[in-house]
């Protein structure tokens, strides 16, 4: 017996949401500059040039700040240091901003049926507004590990966008 790999699906973009960690390591600048381009560690700069060539994926980036909450990649940002360091921080930019911006993401999009997560576990806590809408997702992937990009590209390539 053969065992044939799944077809690749081709997922639309306004299908998939990646969401990203933020990074200590930045650029540093006083004038602000994308948030896609400030993040110098992580799997930002993975991302970023995986989909450098593709505007429509690139869009669907976000990269979760513990100062910020969920960030756009055209979001202007200067440098800045703010690490989540405890669950109650963490809740509390849940409530605070990420719960608000999840509602916002997922009626701007509201046919967002996968979402691929790398995040260290701490920052998870920052979007349990994710799995309150569980009839919404097919696939919500967790990645516990905000440096594994090489984790996610199997996904990627699953969602036809790799």
């Amino acid at each position: 017996m053969t065992l044939q790999p799944s077809p690749t699906r081709v997922i639309a973009p306004d299908h998939g949401l990646i969401i990203l960690n933020c990074s200590r390591r930045k650029i540093v600048t006083a004038a602000p500059v994308a948030a896609l381009d400030l993040y110098q560690g992580g799997c930002v700069p993975s991302a970023r040039e995986h989909f450098a060539a593709d505007a429509a994926r690139r869009a669907r980036i976000r990269i979760l700040s513990g100062a910020h909450g969920l960030l756009r990649p055209e979001a202007l940002l200067s440098t800045y240091d703010h690490r989540l360091t405890t669950r109650a921080e963490a809740t509390r930019l849940h409530e605070r901003t990420v719960a608000a911006q999840l509602d916002t993401e997922l009626a701007d999009a509201p046919s967002l049926r996968h979402v691929l997560i790398l995040v260290e576990p701490l920052y998870l806590h920052a979007l349990q507004r994710v799995f309150d809408h569980p009839a919404q997702f097919r696939q919500i992937t967790i990645i516990p590990d905000p440096r594994a990009w090489r984790a996610a590209v199997p996904h990627l390539r699953d969602w036809g966008w790799a």
